[in-house]
């Protein structure tokens, strides 16, 4: 009989993508959908064939150098692989993957989703009337701020910073600006978007600020005092994109000091960790890490892990490789 492929997941995915996993390979997972620790994840990558991990595992440089290491890929479930270090994969001859597109609709709905719950205090008033504090309707109660026609300033012009661009232009009739580290893309007719070459001209010119950028050295705390401080006392803060590229204590300054008017987060420099500065504040959405969270994208997402796994062990080139 011939011995399948032995695939360590590191955490419970969506029912139909573990059943075609468990179809083709010999699937390892822990017994707790909970991350990993240390110890646990280097002896997946000992005992494994390939290792299907999330954004939650710290894959370090350990993974990659420990004596016995099996593991010949490592299929990333997520877009982002900051949590993968990739230069000693790449010493180590370890291929990377990631699941990109399939994830870009729903974080972009999300984004906006952030946008307009901060603005219109939606969050504020859920908690009212779950309060049974609400008394009826009032000409002044919880007055927010419109959206359409306001200056959406993006971080960050890949797929989801695209996507989101397309949905405030063409949806809510925005002004749309983009500052991005890569100056590779070049501009599309009608696309409604402003390219600013100074990251500093564009928090001075925006109502929103969306962070889509990836997380690397160059972006972490990329949105510190300096640049809060350059934000309009109106202006609003998203981020969408990963935690640490805002830097938490200089938000929560910031918003003491009334530098800017609020913000929505969907990821945290230290997650599950929320900065205690944020948790009370009712001018700052709070969201759980929701950005690709449904069901139809979490499954495609892994539908994408496997056919890099299928590739890799049928010797082709991998559809999705980082490294």
């Amino acid at each position: 009989m011939t011995t399948r492929p032995v695939v360590w997941v590191t955490r419970r995915l969506p029912s139909t993508v573990e059943q075609a996993l468990t179809d083709l390979f010999d699937i390892q997972q822990p017994a707790d959908d909970v991350p990993l620790d240390t110890d646990a994840l280097q002896a997946a990558f000992r005992t494994a064939d390939a290792v299907l991990c999330t954004v939650t595992d710290r894959v370090d440089a350990a993974c990659f150098t420990q004596a016995g290491v099996r593991a010949r890929l490592v299929a990333n479930f997520g877009v982002g692989v900051n949590n993968i270090d990739l230069d000693a994969a790449r010493a180590a001859g370890v291929a990377v993957t990631n699941t990109p597109d399939v994830l870009t609709d729903d974080t972009a709905d999300l984004t906006i989703a952030l946008m307009l719950a901060v603005m219109r205090r939606m969050g504020e008033g859920e908690r009212l009337v779950r309060a049974g504090a609400w008394d009826g309707w009032q000409p002044t109660q919880l007055l927010g701020h419109r959206v359409h026609g306001k200056t959406l300033g993006i971080v960050g012009l890949g797929r989801i910073g695209r996507a989101v661009a397309r949905r405030a232009h063409e949806g809510f009739g925005m002004r749309v600006l983009a500052w991005s580290r890569s100056r590779t893309r070049p501009s599309e007719s009608g696309d409604g978007i402003t390219r600013i070459t100074r990251l500093d001209e564009m928090l001075a010119q925006s109502d929103v600020v969306s962070l889509h950028c990836p997380l690397m050295p160059t972006t972490r705390h990329l949105i510190g005092a300096p640049q809060l401080a350059q934000m309009r006392p109106s202006a609003f803060l998203l981020n969408t994109a990963r935690g640490p590229i805002v830097d938490e204590q200089a938000l929560v300054a910031a918003l003491d000091a009334g530098q800017i008017a609020g913000a929505g987060l969907d990821v945290y420099e230290e997650e599950p960790r929320v900065h205690p500065g944020l948790v009370g504040r009712e001018n700052v959405v709070l969201l759980p890490h929701l950005g690709s969270a449904t069901h139809e994208t979490r499954a495609a997402m892994g539908m994408r892990a496997l056919a890099n796994l299928r590739a890799h062990f049928a010797g082709q080139a991998l559809p999705d490789r980082i490294v």
